[in-house]
């Protein structure tokens, strides 16, 4: 028997999700996610993703979803699903926000097409903001969404941010990268963590290219080589300008990064 294939799928627990069982998810503000690229019903980073799922479940709820659960879960959502896709896990408790009652953990898994990453070069606004949990990936981020809108409406493709120290820390749905002509150089501050970040990290450690953590400020970056975003889009489109300073085409850096992220294996779920 052959297997009908969909784009578009919202599992709850395994099983196609009903109507009433999302209907209470529609104002519900307190879980969190992970997002991943699938392609031939794999995907990079796995581990990092379960790690993700497993780390902010025990920050957000005190305990987690065992990870081979995870798994049979993502299965059962790639299964049904075309070779390339986009797909979301979202991590939730059956009572919801403002309530400190606990309850049995549900995971919804959500499949739609495959992601198709902006060309770039970016240009950049500055905005002051800083996430709350910046560790985790959460929903109900009305902030950047509205830093989003404001540097839309002033010209600019997306936002950067900076905290109240004045460092450069990520963007709206992106990490950071800058590259000073030798070495990648990750920012310093409160940030989320991106699965494709570490996963370039760990193989451009494997690759021997230098790597930095530090302070980045808007005024350092007149000194730099170049600039990247990244997330499970991709692992680097270049920013061509940061509010009003211009940054040089650096196309070996972007090259660099997608050479990194490449090297990393698919794997089942």
């Amino acid at each position: 028997m052959s297997t009908v294939t969909t784009e578009f799928v919202v599992h709850l627990d395994g099983r196609p999700a009903t109507a009433g069982e999302l209907g209470p998810l529609a104002f519900a503000g307190y879980a969190h996610f992970t997002a991943m690229q699938v392609r031939g019903g794999r995907v990079r980073g796995l581990d990092l993703h379960l790690d993700r799922l497993r780390t902010a479940s025990l920050e957000l709820f005190g305990r987690a979803v065992p990870d081979e659960r995870i798994r049979e879960l993502l299965r059962a959502a790639v299964r049904v699903g075309p070779d390339a896709l986009s797909l979301t896990a979202t991590v939730y408790s059956r009572p919801g926000e403002f309530t400190s009652e606990d309850g049995e953990l549900r995971v919804l898994v959500r499949t739609r097409p495959a992601a198709e990453p902006p060309a770039g070069p970016l240009a950049l606004a500055v905005l002051p903001h800083e996430r709350d949990l910046p560790a985790v990936k959460h929903v109900g981020e009305v902030g950047k969404t509205y830093r989003l809108r404001r540097a839309l409406a002033a010209g600019f493709d997306d936002a950067a941010f900076v905290d109240r120290h004045g460092r450069l820390t990520e963007a709206t749905i992106w990490n950071l990268a800058f590259w000073d002509g030798e070495s990648v150089i990750w920012p310093d501050g409160p940030m989320l963590t991106g699965v494709t970040m570490g996963i370039v990290r760990r193989r451009l450690g494997e690759l021997g290219v230098g790597q930095v953590v530090r302070e980045v400020t808007p005024d350092d970056v007149r000194g730099l080589s170049g600039a990247v975003v990244m997330n499970s889009w991709t692992p680097g489109i270049r920013v061509g300008r940061l509010d009003a300073v211009a940054l040089p085409e650096e196309s070996g850096f972007v090259d660099l990064l997608h050479d990194a992220y490449r090297a990393e294996p698919l794997v089942a779920p």
